[in-house]
């Protein structure tokens, strides 16, 4: 089984994510010490604080995706779903010229992007699209020998 995760956009995901809590903290606990004439309470500090961990949350999904392929098939996990395709479905896998990511291409002209691949990645990008395709073509290799054995019989 192959599985590929991204990199640079999990580590850049965790920092924010980070950087994101600690200044709504800062600014939390710095609340109640402004000279502005508002009164904030107890209440506005821990909110600012859930607001922080919230958006931190949300910078964290752009670390979520991933790819796991076997001969069976592929299992795309990107931001938000998952979803699991037969080699049998799938036309191609691509990395077109200028993408940000690599897709699998559908028939009738659809695809569904592989975030899980991303050309931020570099050579790590490369060595996945490589275990795609060799999977892909190992996939269909069995799948031919598959159906000419049913057909002698």
């Amino acid at each position: 089984m192959f599985q590929a995760r991204p990199r640079k956009i999990r580590v850049l995901s965790i920092i924010g994510a980070v950087v994101f809590v600690a200044v709504f903290t800062v600014v939390a606990i710095l609340l109640r010490n402004t000279p502005t004439g508002v009164y904030f309470y107890l209440s506005d500090q821990i909110a600012m604080v859930g607001i922080g961990v919230l958006i931190a949350c949300g910078a964290l999904m752009f670390g979520r995706p991933r790819v796991r392929a076997d001969l069976d098939g592929v299992e795309v996990r990107n931001m938000l779903g998952s979803r699991r395709y037969a080699w049998s479905d799938i036309e191609s896998v691509s990395f077109p010229d200028g993408s940000a990511w690599a897709r699998l291409e559908l028939p009738d002209d659809e695809y569904v992007p592989v975030m899980a691949v991303q050309a931020i990645d570099g050579e790590r990008a490369v060595a996945a699209m490589r275990e795609l395709r060799r999977l892909r073509r190992e996939a269909e290799s069995g799948t031919e020998s598959e159906a000419e054995s049913a057909s002698q019989q």
